[in-house]
């Protein structure tokens, strides 16, 4: 079987069923399924589960590029739309959690949350920069926008941040879960600035032996 259908019949769906499991485990435990439970405090762990599995995926998407770079698997970029779609649909359910089992869609006490808390100012807006990139994830919205698409999808590395800032600002005490993100964070985008330069370093080498063939052609042109 060729790669492809591998990725498309196999590895997509088994991908797709993991990355339903966090979600599963939370339903079971609110149905007191045996084995789950979802604790004292429910809705504070529906919430914890959530948002660290949105930020689970954030990264692990993050990881694709990487990855395929140095294995050189390309059909890895396969399942970067479907990690990056979980992200999306994690964060959405992190936030309609505390908008209607903790807050009670209470608007009023939502925006001053929004306002005058600012882990919860940095999380809504990680969520309101998502919300572009989840909308444009199509094949017809990359068409669409052609070179944009890629501009716009940038904003995956400033919402990462803001999702393991929101993180740490959150937790009261405790912070060494917070600051592995913070460390796996550093690891993914460290890695694309050293890229970066290095392309950058590459690309300048090779003008400057193409303005340097061309003297020596002149010179050579004038001298003959």
């Amino acid at each position: 079987m060729r790669i492809e259908n591998q990725v498309r019949w196999i590895y997509k769906p088994l991908v797709f069923v993991g990355a339903l499991l966090p979600l599963a485990r939370l339903v079971a435990g609110g149905f007191e399924v045996v084995g789950h439970s979802l604790g004292a405090d429910p809705i504070n762990e529906i919430q914890d589960v959530l948002g660290k599995w949105a930020l689970n995926f954030l990264l692990i998407t993050l990881c694709v590029t990487p990855l395929r770079q140095i294995s050189g698997m390309n059909a890895l970029l396969r399942f970067r739309r479907m990690l990056g779609l979980f992200a999306f649909v994690y964060t959405g359910l992190h936030f309609l959690t505390y908008v209607l089992l903790d807050r009670s869609l209470d608007l009023a006490t939502l925006l001053e949350d929004v306002v005058r808390r600012p882990y919860i100012t940095i999380g809504f807006t990680a969520l309101a920069m998502l919300v572009p990139l989840a909308a444009t994830s199509t094949n017809r919205m990359m068409r669409r926008l052609g070179r944009r698409w890629q501009t716009l999808h940038r904003l995956v590395y400033p919402i990462a941040i803001l999702g393991v800032w929101h993180y740490y600002w959150q937790v009261k005490a405790d912070v060494r879960e917070p600051l592995i993100y913070v460390g796996v964070i550093t690891l993914l985008l460290g890695y694309r600035c050293v890229v970066w330069l290095g392309r950058l370093n590459a690309s300048a080498l090779r003008r400057t032996a193409t303005g340097a063939s061309r003297l020596a052609g002149a010179r050579d042109g004038v001298t003959s």
